[in-house]
């Protein structure tokens, strides 16, 4: 094989790993062989060089080793994707390539859990809340904010909901209520398939005064990825909401993306549990079973 020709089986070969190489990492990781996993991570460096996919390729790892509480080798990894993050948003900005936010806002996170492992709180919340002055107007903002509350917001009173604009019908009147908030996206299938888990708790302790709400927000763009006014965008909302969600068809739903700031809710569902003296009993990201959603519920009730 002459020169040339090896040169162009690496270039090829790369291509194909920049393609797959997070798909590989996180399989490694998932089989818990992060030797593995770092392999497959050096080949492609050693073609590609430093690119947005090799960042969160190193941040699965990252989290990998966070689960399995190896925090020395989580921090080390997070670590590194950040510094190779923030040295290319230097280039240009942060937003412009969709990879390089969810490698700086997975790097972020794993540190700042890390410090929480390891006891240290008050230091992962003085770095996330830097982390969330740094990075405020951009992407990833509603993540690091996420983290924060993760640490912060439970016994705490709820953050003030924007209410300027619903869909669905309006509550008559909101103090004095316990209230679940499900936030909710329209391109999110966790949160449809959490619907009859949300509709049974409305059914079952909304006599007992239990107030569901269901703040959403525009993201720019309808279905297909098309993109949308936010007007085209409120009528297609409006459409997912009566097609997919209509056991929740009394739900009232905010309709503002400061909401999702102010909550950190940069993963739908995003449900948060709050007592009817305003303070927080429960946030949690992502979906839930009903059993533990029903005995969280009832003992505020």
């Amino acid at each position: 094989m002459t020169a040339s020709s090896v040169l162009m089986s690496a270039l090829l070969t790369a291509g194909m790993a920049g393609a797959s190489l997070v798909n590989d990492v996180r399989e490694h990781v998932d089989g818990q062989d992060f030797a593995a996993a770092d392999k497959a991570i050096k080949a492609y460096r050693s073609v590609r060089g430093v690119t947005p996919e090799l960042m969160v390729a190193i941040t699965w790892i990252a989290r990998g080793e966070l689960a399995s509480k190896q925090y020395d080798k989580a921090d080390a990894h997070a670590l590194e994707a950040r510094k190779l993050a923030i040295a290319e948003i230097e280039m240009r900005k942060m937003d412009a390539d969709k990879q390089l936010p969810l490698a700086l806002g997975a790097a972020i996170e794993v540190h700042g859990q890390v410090l929480a492992a390891r006891g240290e709180r008050a230091e992962a919340l003085a770095f996330l809340r830097g982390e969330r002055t740094r990075f405020a107007g951009t992407s990833i903002a509603a993540r690091i904010q996420k983290n924060i509350l993760l640490l912060s917001l439970e016994g705490h009173p709820a953050p003030v909901l924007e209410t300027a604009h619903w869909l669905g019908p309006q509550p008559t009147a909101t103090t004095g209520h316990p209230v679940l908030l499900f936030f909710w996206a329209h391109w999110c299938g966790d949160c449809k398939a959490d619907i009859p888990v949300i509709a049974k708790i409305a059914s079952v302790f909304g006599p007992k005064g239990l107030l569901v709400m269901g703040p959403t927000q525009h993201y720019g763009y309808v279905a297909g990825g098309e993109d949308a006014t936010p007007e085209q965008e409120t009528a297609y909302i409006e459409q997912v909401r009566k097609e997919y969600y209509s056991p929740l068809a009394a739900m009232p739903a905010p309709l503002s993306e400061k909401n999702f700031t102010n909550y950190g809710a940069s993963t739908t569902p995003t449900l948060v549990l709050i007592d009817r003296h305003g303070i927080v009993r429960m946030y949690h990201p992502g979906a839930i079973r009903y059993e533990e959603l029903a005995a969280r519920v009832a003992a505020i009730i």
